[in-house]
C-alpha cells in the first residue's frame, strides 16, 4: 500500500490522522471498560469522548507517527481501587486498547476480504485503499501496545504479574520507558520488522485473505 510508506506530506499527514482515530478508541475503550467495571475517573476527567483534542500527547501521537509510523495518546487515568473486580479488573482494563483497535482492523478487515460482495459493490476502489491502512495501522497499534514498556499496555499486564520485590524494576521502567522504546526502534536492528511488522501481515492475509490491497 503506497501511502504506508510514502514520504510524501500528504501521505503522512494522512498517516497521522488514521494513527490519531486509531489511538483515541484505543484510550476511550480504557475508559469505558474501567467506566463499566466501576471506576468514573476518566469520565469524570472528561476522557469518554471521541474528540481527538482531549488524549492527544504531543511526542506519542504527533512526533512518533511522523518519524516512526507509530505511537500513542495520553493514557485514560483510572483507578483500581474502585474496579469492582479487583483480581481481572487491572487485567480488562489494560487489554481493552488492544483488543479495540483488532476488532477496528477485523471490521475493516472483513470489508476487504468481501468487497466484490454485492453489498458493498457501491464503494470506491479507493475506499479500500483507506480500508487497507486502517486494517493495518490498528494492527500494528495493536501489537505495539503490548510491548511490555510504560506507558504502553503491556506494562501494565506485566505488572500485574510481577511480585512486590520487583517494584524498584517496575519505577525504572515508569521512568524511562518512552527512552527505551526509543531505543528499541531507532538503534535496534530488525526490531520493528521482527516484533511488529512480521505479526501483522501475518495479521492482516488473515482477515482479509490477501496482501496489501
Amino acid at each position: 500500500m503506497e501511502f504506508l510508506v510514502s514520504q510524501d506530506i500528504g501521505a503522512t499527514i494522512f498517516r497521522v490522522f488514521i494513527l490519531v482515530f486509531s489511538v483515541v478508541i484505543h484510550e476511550v475503550s480504557h475508559g469505558a471498560t474501567a467506566y463499566a467495571l466501576g471506576d468514573s475517573t476518566a469520565k469524570d476527567a472528561g476522557r469518554l469522548t471521541l474528540n481527538p483534542l482531549p488524549h492527544i500527547d504531543f511526542v506519542g501521537s504527533i512526533v512518533l507517527p511522523i518519524f516512526i509510523g507509530i505511537g500513542w495518546a495520553k493514557p485514560v487515568p483510572y483507578n483500581p481501587l474502585y474496579l469492582r473486580n479487583q483480581r481481572w479488573g487491572p487485567f480488562l482494563v489494560g487489554v481493552a486498547g488492544p483488543i479495540s483497535n483488532i476488532l477496528v482492523a477485523v471490521f475493516f478487515g472483513l470489508m476487504i476480504r468481501f468487497r466484490e460482495a454485492a453489498a458493498f459493490s457501491f464503494l470506491d476502489p479507493t475506499f479500500f485503499g483507506i480500508a487497507t491502512g486502517i486494517v493495518f495501522l490498528n494492527l500494528a497499534l495493536a501489537i505495539f501496545n503490548m510491548i511490555p514498556v510504560p506507558p504502553l499496555d503491556g506494562s501494565k499486564v506485566l505488572f500485574l504479574l510481577l511480585p512486590r520485590g520487583w517494584m524498584y524494576f517496575v519505577a525504572l521502567l515508569e521512568q524511562y520507558g518512552i527512552l527505551l522504546i526509543l531505543f528499541l526502534f531507532l538503534l535496534v536492528p530488525g526490531f520493528f520488522g521482527s516484533i511488529i511488522l512480521r505479526p501483522v501481515l501475518l495479521l492482516f492475509g488473515l482477515i482479509t485473505g490477501s496482501g496489501f490491497y
